[in-house]
Protein backbone atom coordinates (compact mmCIF):
# COMPACT_ATOMS: atom_id res chain seq x y z
CA UNK A 1 0.00 0.00 0.00
CA UNK A 2 2.82 2.23 1.00
CA UNK A 3 4.59 2.08 -2.31
CA UNK A 4 0.80 2.64 -4.42
CA UNK A 5 0.97 5.46 -2.26
CA UNK A 6 4.29 6.87 -3.52
CA UNK A 7 3.73 6.03 -7.02
CA UNK A 8 0.78 7.93 -7.23
CA UNK A 9 2.85 10.87 -5.31
CA UNK A 10 5.28 10.30 -8.04
CA UNK A 11 2.42 10.79 -10.48
CA UNK A 12 1.08 13.50 -8.97
CA UNK A 13 4.32 15.49 -8.56
CA UNK A 14 5.51 14.81 -12.17
CA UNK A 15 4.09 17.55 -13.90
CA UNK A 16 4.09 20.32 -11.03
CA UNK A 17 7.85 19.13 -11.43
CA UNK A 18 8.05 19.55 -15.14
CA UNK A 19 6.61 22.98 -15.09
CA UNK A 20 9.51 23.96 -12.14
CA UNK A 21 12.06 22.54 -14.74
CA UNK A 22 10.68 24.54 -17.35
CA UNK A 23 10.86 27.66 -15.41
CA UNK A 24 14.56 27.05 -14.38
CA UNK A 25 15.80 26.63 -18.24
CA UNK A 26 14.41 30.05 -18.64
CA UNK A 27 16.43 33.73 -18.18
CA UNK A 28 15.79 35.23 -14.96
CA UNK A 29 13.23 37.87 -16.15
CA UNK A 30 11.26 34.91 -18.17
CA UNK A 31 10.91 32.70 -15.84
CA UNK A 32 9.40 34.97 -13.00
CA UNK A 33 6.91 36.20 -15.89
CA UNK A 34 6.20 32.38 -16.89
CA UNK A 35 5.42 31.52 -13.33
CA UNK A 36 3.57 34.66 -12.59
CA UNK A 37 1.26 33.78 -15.80
CA UNK A 38 0.79 30.60 -14.54
CA UNK A 39 -0.15 31.59 -11.15
CA UNK A 40 -2.47 34.28 -12.61
CA UNK A 41 -4.14 31.86 -15.26
CA UNK A 42 -4.84 28.93 -12.56
CA UNK A 43 -6.30 31.51 -9.84
CA UNK A 44 -8.78 32.70 -12.52
CA UNK A 45 -9.81 29.41 -14.21
CA UNK A 46 -9.58 27.33 -11.50
CA UNK A 47 -13.80 27.72 -9.84
CA UNK A 48 -12.07 26.57 -6.11
CA UNK A 49 -9.61 29.11 -6.32
CA UNK A 50 -11.02 32.26 -7.47
CA UNK A 51 -13.92 31.34 -4.88
CA UNK A 52 -11.24 31.31 -2.28
CA UNK A 53 -9.68 34.80 -3.17
CA UNK A 54 -13.34 35.97 -4.34
CA UNK A 55 -14.48 35.01 -0.34
CA UNK A 56 -11.90 36.33 1.37
CA UNK A 57 -11.78 39.50 -0.06
CA UNK A 58 -15.39 39.85 -0.07
CA UNK A 59 -15.29 39.42 3.98
CA UNK A 60 -12.09 41.57 4.74
CA UNK A 61 -13.46 44.77 2.21
CA UNK A 62 -17.42 44.06 1.99
CA UNK A 63 -17.59 47.73 0.11
CA UNK A 64 -14.91 46.72 -2.53
CA UNK A 65 -16.02 46.85 -6.28
CA UNK A 66 -15.63 43.65 -8.28
CA UNK A 67 -13.48 45.34 -10.44
CA UNK A 68 -11.34 45.64 -8.04
CA UNK A 69 -11.35 42.48 -6.34
CA UNK A 70 -10.64 41.46 -9.67
CA UNK A 71 -7.62 43.31 -10.21
CA UNK A 72 -6.64 42.32 -6.74
CA UNK A 73 -6.61 38.89 -7.04
CA UNK A 74 -4.99 39.41 -10.55
CA UNK A 75 -2.27 41.11 -8.10
CA UNK A 76 -1.51 38.71 -5.60
CA UNK A 77 -1.44 35.56 -8.41
CA UNK A 78 1.69 37.63 -10.25
CA UNK A 79 3.24 38.20 -6.64
CA UNK A 80 2.49 34.59 -4.98
CA UNK A 81 3.88 32.95 -8.63
CA UNK A 82 7.26 35.33 -8.82
CA UNK A 83 7.51 34.53 -5.19
CA UNK A 84 7.35 30.81 -5.25
CA UNK A 85 9.69 30.15 -8.59
CA UNK A 86 12.17 32.71 -6.51
CA UNK A 87 12.09 30.14 -4.11
CA UNK A 88 12.45 27.13 -5.84
CA UNK A 89 15.52 29.04 -7.41
CA UNK A 90 16.60 29.94 -4.19
CA UNK A 91 20.20 30.26 -4.99
CA UNK A 92 19.84 32.44 -8.06
CA UNK A 93 17.54 34.69 -6.30
CA UNK A 94 20.16 34.83 -3.69
CA UNK A 95 23.04 35.85 -6.16
CA UNK A 96 20.62 38.41 -7.60
CA UNK A 97 20.68 40.45 -4.26
CA UNK A 98 17.53 41.58 -6.04
CA UNK A 99 16.27 43.56 -2.50
CA UNK A 100 17.26 46.85 -0.73
CA UNK A 101 17.59 46.85 2.74
CA UNK A 102 17.43 46.01 5.56
CA UNK A 103 16.48 48.81 6.95
CA UNK A 104 14.31 50.12 9.88
CA UNK A 105 14.04 50.61 13.78
CA UNK A 106 13.64 45.91 14.08
CA UNK A 107 17.09 45.51 12.10
CA UNK A 108 19.20 47.72 15.06
CA UNK A 109 17.25 45.66 17.23
CA UNK A 110 18.34 42.31 15.92
CA UNK A 111 21.95 43.22 15.76
CA UNK A 112 21.99 44.27 19.42
CA UNK A 113 20.34 41.14 20.38
CA UNK A 114 23.18 39.26 17.93
CA UNK A 115 25.99 41.36 19.60
CA UNK A 116 24.65 40.79 23.69
CA UNK A 117 24.80 36.60 22.19
CA UNK A 118 20.45 36.23 22.41
CA UNK A 119 18.61 34.81 19.74
CA UNK A 120 15.71 36.60 18.31
CA UNK A 121 12.07 35.80 16.34
CA UNK A 122 11.62 37.13 12.65
CA UNK A 123 7.29 37.58 12.67
CA UNK A 124 5.77 37.84 9.36
CA UNK A 125 3.18 36.53 7.20
CA UNK A 126 2.74 35.47 3.25
CA UNK A 127 3.12 38.95 1.96
CA UNK A 128 4.98 40.00 -0.76
CA UNK A 129 8.49 37.96 -0.86
CA UNK A 130 8.85 36.67 2.51
CA UNK A 131 11.73 34.79 1.91
CA UNK A 132 13.45 37.90 0.56
CA UNK A 133 14.05 38.74 4.72
CA UNK A 134 16.21 35.72 4.93
CA UNK A 135 18.00 36.76 2.02
CA UNK A 136 18.98 39.80 2.96
CA UNK A 137 20.40 38.59 6.52
CA UNK A 138 22.34 36.03 4.61
CA UNK A 139 23.75 38.74 2.26
CA UNK A 140 24.90 40.38 5.72
CA UNK A 141 26.18 37.15 6.91
CA UNK A 142 23.50 36.63 9.31
CA UNK A 143 21.85 33.10 8.94
CA UNK A 144 18.18 32.87 9.66
CA UNK A 145 16.09 29.12 10.46
CA UNK A 146 13.08 28.90 9.42
CA UNK A 147 9.73 27.47 10.91
CA UNK A 148 7.19 25.62 7.69
CA UNK A 149 5.03 23.60 7.36
CA UNK A 150 5.86 20.79 4.69
CA UNK A 151 4.29 20.26 1.06
CA UNK A 152 2.03 17.28 1.09
CA UNK A 153 3.88 15.53 -1.86
CA UNK A 154 7.04 13.94 -0.72
CA UNK A 155 8.89 14.46 -4.00
CA UNK A 156 7.94 18.33 -4.06
CA UNK A 157 8.37 18.82 -0.47
CA UNK A 158 11.84 17.34 -1.38
CA UNK A 159 12.57 20.04 -3.38
CA UNK A 160 10.88 22.76 -1.83
CA UNK A 161 13.10 21.51 1.46
CA UNK A 162 16.38 21.67 -0.37
CA UNK A 163 15.73 25.24 -1.89
CA UNK A 164 14.22 26.86 1.82
CA UNK A 165 17.32 25.39 3.43
CA UNK A 166 20.14 26.74 0.98
CA UNK A 167 18.41 30.38 2.37
CA UNK A 168 19.54 29.27 6.39
CA UNK A 169 18.85 26.35 8.73
CA UNK A 170 17.98 24.63 10.57
CA UNK A 171 13.99 24.45 8.51
CA UNK A 172 11.35 23.30 11.52
CA UNK A 173 8.26 21.89 11.04
CA UNK A 174 5.44 22.80 13.21
CA UNK A 175 5.07 20.00 15.31
CA UNK A 176 6.30 19.11 18.99
CA UNK A 177 9.85 17.78 17.49
CA UNK A 178 10.18 21.51 15.68
CA UNK A 179 9.12 23.42 18.91
CA UNK A 180 11.74 21.28 21.00
CA UNK A 181 14.55 22.26 17.82
CA UNK A 182 13.48 25.96 17.42
CA UNK A 183 13.97 25.97 21.88
CA UNK A 184 17.74 24.57 21.12
CA UNK A 185 18.41 26.77 18.65
CA UNK A 186 16.93 29.86 20.59
CA UNK A 187 18.75 29.51 23.56
CA UNK A 188 22.07 29.00 21.12
CA UNK A 189 21.57 32.22 20.00
CA UNK A 190 19.60 31.71 16.95
CA UNK A 191 17.62 33.73 14.54
CA UNK A 192 14.26 32.04 13.81
CA UNK A 193 11.49 33.42 10.69
CA UNK A 194 8.05 32.38 11.75
CA UNK A 195 4.53 32.90 9.34
CA UNK A 196 2.17 33.56 12.03
CA UNK A 197 -0.71 34.33 9.33
CA UNK A 198 -2.47 30.38 9.25
CA UNK A 199 -5.52 29.18 11.01
CA UNK A 200 -4.57 27.19 14.41
CA UNK A 201 -7.04 24.91 15.30
CA UNK A 202 -7.26 25.34 19.22
CA UNK A 203 -5.43 29.34 18.89
CA UNK A 204 -6.28 32.45 20.56
CA UNK A 205 -9.29 34.34 18.85
CA UNK A 206 -6.70 36.93 17.73
CA UNK A 207 -8.33 39.94 15.55
CA UNK A 208 -6.98 39.78 11.72
CA UNK A 209 -8.18 42.41 9.49
CA UNK A 210 -11.64 42.93 11.84
CA UNK A 211 -12.29 39.31 11.99
CA UNK A 212 -11.59 36.80 14.55
CA UNK A 213 -8.56 34.44 12.77
CA UNK A 214 -7.59 31.74 15.42
CA UNK A 215 -4.00 32.03 15.98
CA UNK A 216 -1.09 29.73 17.76
CA UNK A 217 0.65 31.97 20.59
CA UNK A 218 3.54 29.49 21.31
CA UNK A 219 6.04 31.96 19.76
CA UNK A 220 4.82 35.25 21.79
CA UNK A 221 5.15 32.54 24.89
CA UNK A 222 8.50 31.71 23.82
CA UNK A 223 9.56 35.19 23.27
CA UNK A 224 8.76 35.92 26.84
CA UNK A 225 9.93 33.16 28.65
CA UNK A 226 13.67 33.83 27.02
CA UNK A 227 13.61 37.69 26.92
CA UNK A 228 14.40 37.75 23.13
CA UNK A 229 12.75 40.64 20.60
CA UNK A 230 9.79 39.55 18.51
CA UNK A 231 10.46 41.85 15.32
CA UNK A 232 7.64 42.25 12.62
CA UNK A 233 9.81 42.17 9.25
CA UNK A 234 8.63 42.30 5.92
CA UNK A 235 9.75 42.11 2.12
CA UNK A 236 7.43 44.59 0.19
CA UNK A 237 7.80 43.73 -4.03
CA UNK A 238 8.17 46.84 -5.82
CA UNK A 239 6.47 47.91 -8.79
CA UNK A 240 9.02 46.62 -11.41
CA UNK A 241 8.29 43.02 -9.80
CA UNK A 242 11.97 42.18 -9.59
CA UNK A 243 12.73 44.31 -6.60
CA UNK A 244 12.20 43.53 -2.87
CA UNK A 245 12.47 46.54 -0.19
CA UNK A 246 13.21 44.33 2.99
CA UNK A 247 12.01 46.22 6.30
CA UNK A 248 12.03 45.60 9.80
CA UNK A 249 9.37 47.15 12.28
CA UNK A 250 10.27 48.02 15.43
CA UNK A 251 10.33 44.62 18.53
CA UNK A 252 6.62 43.96 19.59
CA UNK A 253 6.82 45.47 23.30
CA UNK A 254 6.52 42.71 25.94
CA UNK A 255 3.41 41.84 27.13
CA UNK A 256 1.05 38.72 27.19
CA UNK A 257 0.97 35.98 24.56
CA UNK A 258 -2.37 36.92 23.13
CA UNK A 259 -1.41 40.77 23.80
CA UNK A 260 1.82 40.24 21.76
CA UNK A 261 0.29 38.00 18.91
CA UNK A 262 -2.19 40.58 18.41
CA UNK A 263 -0.02 43.37 17.40
CA UNK A 264 2.02 40.89 15.16
CA UNK A 265 -1.04 40.63 13.42
CA UNK A 266 -2.24 44.41 13.72
CA UNK A 267 1.75 44.78 12.16
CA UNK A 268 0.79 42.42 9.28
CA UNK A 269 -3.04 43.95 8.74
CA UNK A 270 -1.23 47.56 8.56
CA UNK A 271 0.93 46.03 5.56
CA UNK A 272 -2.07 44.22 3.58
CA UNK A 273 -4.31 47.04 4.00
CA UNK A 274 -2.02 48.82 2.35
CA UNK A 275 -0.81 46.42 -0.54
CA UNK A 276 -3.62 44.22 -0.84
CA UNK A 277 -2.40 42.54 -3.95
CA UNK A 278 0.54 41.19 -2.32
CA UNK A 279 -0.95 39.37 0.30
CA UNK A 280 -2.03 35.62 -0.47
CA UNK A 281 -5.76 35.99 -0.35
CA UNK A 282 -5.67 32.18 -0.69
CA UNK A 283 -5.62 31.00 2.23
CA UNK A 284 -8.48 29.64 4.38
CA UNK A 285 -7.51 31.97 7.29
CA UNK A 286 -10.83 32.76 8.50
CA UNK A 287 -12.52 29.31 7.56
CA UNK A 288 -16.01 30.69 6.07
CA UNK A 289 -17.80 29.92 3.06
CA UNK A 290 -18.78 32.15 0.41
CA UNK A 291 -20.31 32.49 -3.38
CA UNK A 292 -17.73 32.93 -5.82
CA UNK A 293 -18.91 36.45 -7.12
CA UNK A 294 -18.21 37.97 -10.15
Amino acid sequence: MAGRSRALSFLAWLPQGALIALARALPYRARLAFASGFARALVTLVPGLRRRVEGNLRLIFPAMPAAERRRIRSAMADSFGRTMIEVMTRRAFQARHAWTGPTGPGWDALRAARAEGRGALLVSGHFGQWEAVRAALMANGIESGAMIRPVKNPFLNADYLANVEAGGKPVIGRDGAGIRELVRHLKGGGIMAVLLDQHTRRGAPIDFLGHPAPSGTAIAELAIKYRLPMIPVYGTRQPDGLHVAVEFEAPIPSGTPESMTQAAADSLAARIRAHPGQYLWLHRRWKKRFDAGT
